[in-house]
């Protein structure tokens, strides 16, 4: 098979494969994350129509797995499917990882290291978590005998420890509630809009045959707190975020366009990645100097764009990382898309709703992207993905037809990386500004506790808890961005937000005194 013009050292996805295992019953198990590698690479390699692919495979990489750690990941998959592969590679954390493991497939690929590649993740989280809930030990195979730490790239931040800023549910609900700031949106009208942005994401999940909850919901149920949606970090609801705790795997098989050709791969069978580039914000929250926005994001986006010599509107199917609405929110404002916009944001339903197994969802819509754009040829495919916390940003063009490849320009992440930051006070006492903030639920549903993010009058910020009941209902009930706060000492080194300076916002420039001079006494 001949392709004039078309680079024989293209990267393209010949092969997919996914298997979603749901609950039969309250005892059921699925299998060990090996069988479930072992199970979607078979299921790619029979994707290619060529039965012996597995075997011929330069390079096998797999996406960290949270549910168990082997002792030797990659050899023993290999072992199992018969590869003998020369490049090997068990990954790091996050959701951009299955995205970047392509990109540096295809970087490889371009410059002669290896023409067939593997990468393929999986999670039993929902197995594992209903074994423990029965005090049930899983006898999974090869379990590694060193104990190593979660790889974790940052080390936490001492005042990011002290104020519990862990969770990506509160975290995102953050960047959620300073983009509505920026904005001017009224509280209330923007949880309907977050309504509305994710019905259509249950709809394509409940036409998904791998999606964890297969469900149509309309905008009210998916913002109302129940007894079964209770709210979670305002102003997100449970069935509002990404679930980890799903049973799900995924692989590709990757190959560059001569290996395509020797293989006798149907043309209309591949997809090819035709542009891609990645980026950092910084690691920690209150860095960000403006939280309503990514410029990662932005830069990366606009790059893969160009790139792939395309406009969005060329774009004519998406995957935008959905592990919360603020992540979409901030993929729609960099890339123009408008709310009457007809696209779908999703070609799986979305983390929330077809599940996001770990570090691996991406897999899993670059798996959809292929099977979506063989159904449409002449068509492209943007997929992103989103890392820690609103941290690392992938995006990537996918086409049905070969032409020009695009590999990054270094100079971005380097651009995006010496962007000023914000520097981070541990304790402070006194009047402050609130920057962006989110309320934490317990299980039954109650207002917790409440994060918020401060601007501090010398400069810097400083995170800070809200504790008091009122200001907890205050805070979900009215826009606090902007309110001026004063803030004392709490235990464990965290700063508490003892009250609202007066009745009034401050306004952005204002002298930090002036609110604290118009407040009426309170006390």
């Amino acid at each position: 098979m001949n392709s004039p013009g078309v680079d024989p050292r293209a990267p393209c996805i010949i092969g997919v494969g996914q298997h979603t295992w749901r609950p039969e019953s309250a005892e059921f198990a699925a299998p060990e994350p090996l069988a479930m590698w072992e199970d979607v690479a078979r299921a790619a390699a029979a994707d290619t129509g060529e039965s012996t692919v597995l075997s011929m495979l330069d390079s096998v990489q797999i996406v960290y797995c949270q549910s168990w750690q082997y002792d030797d990941p990659v050899g023993r998959l290999s072992a199992r499917i018969g590869a003998a592969p020369r490049h090997r590679l068990y990954s790091g954390i996050g959701g951009t990882t299955p995205q970047v493991l392509v990109n540096k497939t295809a970087e490889a690929m371009l410059v002669g290291e290896f023409d067939l590649a593997l990468i393929t993740g999986a999670e039993a989280l929902d197995t594992l978590r209903r074994a423990k809930k029965r005090g049930e030990r899983l006898a999974w195979s090869f379990k590694d005998p060193e104990k190593k730490p979660f790889p974790f790239e940052a080390p936490f931040h001492p005042a990011e420890v002290a104020h519990e800023v862990f969770q990506a549910w509160l975290t995102f609900a953050v960047f959620d509630v300073a983009r509505r700031a920026h904005l001017g949106t009224e509280p209330q009208a923007h949880r309907e809009r977050l309504g509305r942005l994710l019905t259509p994401m249950t709809e394509i999940a409940a036409a998904n045959p791998h999606a964890w909850f297969p469900t149509a919901r309309s905008a009210e149920e998916l913002i109302t707190p129940t007894a079964s949606n209770r709210m979670v970090g305002y102003p997100y609801t449970k069935y509002m975020v990404s679930v980890m705790d799903v049973d799900m795997a995924a692989a590709l098989i990757v190959a560059t366009h001569q290996r395509a050709d020797e293989l006798g791969i149907p043309t209309d069978r591949r997809v090819y990645l035709r542009s891609w580039a990645y980026a950092e914000d910084p690691h920690y929250v209150a860095e960000r100097d403006e939280m309503w926005r990514s410029p990662a994001m932005a830069r990366t986006s606009s790059a893969v764009l160009e790139g792939g010599g395309v406009t969005i509107d060329d774009v004519g199917h998406l995957d935008l990382y959905s592990c919360f609405a603020s992540s979409v929110l901030f993929a729609r404002d960099v890339l123009g898309i408008s709310d009457d916009d007809a696209r779908s944001m999703t070609v799986t339903g979305g983390l929330p709703f077809a599940g996001g197994a770990g570090s691996d969802y991406v897999t899993h819509s670059i798996a959809a992207m292929t099977d979506r754009l063989r159904t449409d040829p002449g068509s492209f495919g943007l997929v992103s993905g989103v890392g820690m916390h609103m941290t690392k940003h992938v995006y990537a063009l996918y086409s049905s037809t070969p032409g020009p490849v695009a590999p990054p320009d270094d100079a971005i992440a380097r651009d995006v990386s010496a962007a000023p930051r914000q520097p981070i006070v541990d304790t402070y006492a006194g009047e402050a500004k609130v920057a962006a903030y989110s309320v934490a639920h317990g299980r039954d549903g109650e207002a917790q506790w409440g994060l918020a993010v401060c601007d501090l009058p010398a400069g810097g910020r400083a995170y800070a808890k809200i504790l008091d009941p009122g200001l907890l209902t205050d805070a979900e009930g009215r826009e606090l961005v902007g309110s001026a706060v004063d803030l004392v000492p709490g235990e464990g080194n965290a700063n508490l937000v003892r009250r609202l300076l007066g009745n009034r916002r401050a306004q952005i420039g204002e002298p930090f005194g002036a609110a604290r001079k118009a407040a009426s006494p309170q006390p």
